[in-house]
């Protein structure tokens, strides 16, 4: 029944998600990176200004 209300909920994304988890650790990286990227660059504007 849980699977009956999903599919009808996500609808045409089921290929999306499906392609999400086949690649679900290489994504996962990709986003952590950006976002310690992001949380790196801002804290160095910050420090030299600072200085």
């Amino acid at each position: 029944m849980t699977e009956t209300l999903i599919d009808f909920m996500i609808g045409p994304f089921t290929a999306i998600s499906d392609f999400y988890f086949e690649n679900q650790l290489i994504l996962n990286t990709v986003v952590i990176g950006l976002a310690l990227l992001q949380v790196f660059k801002k804290k160095k504007p910050q420090n030299e200004s600072a200085n």
